[in-house]
């Protein structure tokens, strides 16, 4: 049985709709040409010739798809029912429908297979309605699945995009969550470098400031970019802290040739070397040495960001520090699910390290 697809208040203008309406017409003309060559057989075992009996046959079915059209437009109006009354409403309106496809049948068949005197046979009459209740509600059945199939990719649908514009947000926030600490001190060290009179020293910072801020500003956190881009922006938020601990801190960066072109995601490294300041150079007396290190092994991007400890300091455990690396780990985590790697602590010579993976791609 079939659905009407005229009737433009039994589905929405939306494409998941769309697409259960030529479903459900689809699976509804295959139902009735099996109804109609599984009935045919079975008269044809019990004697009745099928050429004879299918100009009625033809008419029964058409009265019979357009009950099961109003069946179904009633269906998809109370489609905000839970399911057991569904079950309930499709077993009474399929016993309406097993009525009513009887006196069709009795109707056609009196006046085009056998015309004459009609002949009541309640045992007939009976197994009329038992039947045509029987295809009602196995249609019923059939459509409900359908529906809550699609209801179900459509839900799946939904929640990704939901995920993936959360995910988006929370990427677009990121860029333009600075660090209110970095800029505090970076413009702090300005103003000590304009009243010691360092003005040369001053100005290169500013400088720095702005091509830092104008690069990151400027990147689609959503795009991937190559790792000496990444690198480069990383060293030139370095190069301005440098300023701030004048002779303390040393840079360290590895990156070799073959993967400068390797694409990562963006600023996946700037919450480390943010860290590595933050608990390294502001905590630790004497001189610090920032490393940033890239090495391929196994077909696998690593990538290493390493800083000097204070011995007696305890592993950062601070909310900003624990958010970090939570964002890190899970930016990898959904980007390559079950293909990469992230893991921090201390080394044996008191050192932080953290150590991502990650599969190398073509740019």
């Amino acid at each position: 049985m079939s659905t009407v697809s005229s009737l433009p208040f039994v589905f929405h203008a939306d494409q998941s709709e769309s697409q259960l309406q030529r479903a459900t017409l689809r699976f509804g003309g295959l139902y009735l040409v099996a109804v109609f060559l599984s009935s045919s057989l079975l008269w044809g075992l019990a004697g009745t010739d099928p050429i004879d009996s299918a100009i009625g046959k033809v008419f029964l079915l058409s009265g019979a798809a357009l009950l099961a059209a109003v069946l179904t437009m009633l269906l998809v109006r109370l489609k905000a029912l839970p399911l057991p009354a569904k079950a309930a409403l499709c077993f009474v309106l399929s016993l309406v429908g097993g009525v009513l496809y009887c006196g069709i049948d009795h109707a056609i068949y009196t006046i085009c297979v056998y015309p004459g005197a009609p002949v009541i046979d309640m045992t007939n009459i009976a197994y009329n309605v038992i039947y045509g209740t029987s295809l009602y509600f196995g249609w019923s059945c059939l459509f409900l699945a359908l529906s809550y199939s699609f209801d179900l990719r459509d839900r799946e649908r939904r929640l990704a995009q939901m995920r993936e514009e959360a995910m988006a947000a929370q990427m677009r926030a990121l860029r333009y969550q600075l660090n209110p600490h970095f800029l505090f001190n970076t413009l702090n060290s300005m103003a000590g470098l304009i009243e010691e009179g360092e003005r040369d020293d001053a100005r290169d910072m500013v400088f720095s400031l702005s091509a830092y801020l104008r690069t990151t500003l400027a990147l689609d956190p959503l795009q991937d970019l190559p790792l000496e881009d990444e690198v480069a922006l990383q060293a030139g938020y370095l190069t301005i802290e440098q300023r701030r601990f004048s002779d303390r801190m040393a840079v360290e960066i590895d990156l070799p040739e073959d993967l400068r072109k390797v694409p990562v995601p963006s600023l996946i490294l700037q919450p480390l070397v943010e860290n590595a300041v933050k608990h390294g150079a502001c905590r630790k007396a004497g001189g610090v040495t920032i490393a940033i290190r890239a090495r391929q092994e196994a077909g696998r991007l690593w990538l290493v960001v390493e800083n000097d400890m204070a011995p007696a300091d305890r592993l950062p455990g601070g909310a900003s520090f624990g958010i970090g690396l939570r964002n890190v780990g899970e930016r990898l985590s959904r980007r390559f699910p079950d293909a990469s790697g992230f893991h921090h602590g201390r080394t044996s010579d008191g050192r932080f390290r953290v150590t991502l993976t990650m599969p190398i791609r073509t740019a």
